[in-house]
């Protein structure tokens, strides 16, 4: 007796039909439908720039990070505005990124967002009413925060199907 033993072949799988001979609806009787269906793009992809494939954001975090060093070798007045323009250019390009990833329902940057729009209420009171005494700015910007954060948990379980999404 032999210890090889005989598989049994599969049959072949028939080649697959033209897109012609489909037996699903046309294209015109598809979106002539009252009712359409919404495709829902694939969750585990990064929702893509508007720009395309050029990596902008890269480039501006680049720019940014190179002021940042520029600003700490430089002295005085100037070094410090190079300090500042580098982490507000960072800062904007991680910020445009989770937008981008939040709002697409690719993952959740709530917290993120909301601490974004904390420090701009606050520094909008700082700039424009700096007579208002610092626990009273603080709690107006705590309650953006909050409403913010509330808001954009709900967007992100709309846009994902799901509350959320650990990695």
């Amino acid at each position: 007796m032999s210890s090889k033993k005989r598989r049994k072949r599969r049959p072949r799988r028939p080649p697959a039909k033209p897109a012609e001979e489909s037996t699903g609806p046309s294209v015109a009787e598809a979106s002539a439908s009252p009712r359409r269906r919404r495709i829902r793009p694939n969750l585990d992809e990064r929702p893509p720039a508007p720009w395309g494939d050029a990596p902008l954001v890269e480039l501006v975090v680049l720019a940014g990070i190179i002021l940042l060093v520029a600003g700490f070798i430089v002295h005085g007045s100037q070094g410090a505005v190079m300090i500042a323009a580098g982490a507000i250019l960072c800062s904007i390009a991680g910020v445009e990124l989770s937008v981008r990833e939040h709002f697409g329902g690719y993952r959740s940057h709530t917290f993120l967002l909301s601490g974004a729009v904390f420090v701009g209420v606050l520094a909008g009171l700082a700039f424009l009413a700096p007579s208002v005494w610092l626990p009273i700015a603080l709690g107006i910007a705590l309650a953006a925060f909050a409403a913010t954060a509330v808001m954009l948990t709900r967007v992100f379980q709309r846009r994902s199907g799901r509350p959320f999404k650990l990695r």
